[in-house]
């Protein structure tokens, strides 16, 4: 029973294993290899030539380190004198505003003397001259004439101190 049981097997084995041979299905890679072939061949291009690399060479070491705190220095001066702003002192209207929300509209003469007339931005016409203050910066008027206004701003430099900053206010015409 065991020769006829083995003697089946052997047969199913070869069975399958002719089917799996069989030409026929096989003629669709046959034609697919065939063409291949038939290509012409590419060219590998060449690889790239090598580049050296160049190491970088950290030059700042002995400078401070970006992530630690400035060394405290004196107060700072500029031309010979403290820059510091006038906190006792009054406020003006102008000093209301953002200097760059301010627009120089016009001039004027008075008793010999040249005032600037700033628009605020709100309607109001505000007539100014040197020694006049305007902007939330503490700016002081310097100069006039005819086409400008020259500004000196005192800013917070962010170190605990304060420095001038210089701002022009060019007159403004409708064309």
């Amino acid at each position: 029973m065991k020769t006829i049981l083995l003697v089946v097997e052997i047969f199913i084995f070869a069975l399958v294993l002719s089917a799996c041979s069989s030409s026929s299905d096989q003629q669709d890679l046959k034609d697919f290899m065939a063409e291949t072939k038939r290509r012409p061949q590419g060219q590998i291009e060449p690889l790239p030539p090598f580049q050296v690399y160049q190491s970088f060479t950290y030059s700042a070491m002995t400078m401070r380190s970006p992530f630690e705190r400035p060394a405290p220095k004196d107060k700072e001066t500029k031309g010979g004198r403290a820059v510091e702003p006038d906190f006792t002192r009054e406020k003006e209207y102008l000093e209301n505003f953002n200097i760059v929300n301010l627009n120089m509209v016009g001039t004027l003469y008075k008793a010999g003397k040249l005032f600037a007339l700033i628009d605020d931005g709100q309607g109001k016409v505000t007539p100014v001259t040197v020694g006049n203050y305007m902007g939330k910066n503490f700016g002081k008027i310097i100069s006039t004439d005819k086409a400008q206004i020259e500004v000196m701003e005192i800013v917070a430099d962010g170190s605990n101190g304060w420095v001038e900053r210089p701002r022009i206010i060019k007159l403004v015409t409708k064309e």
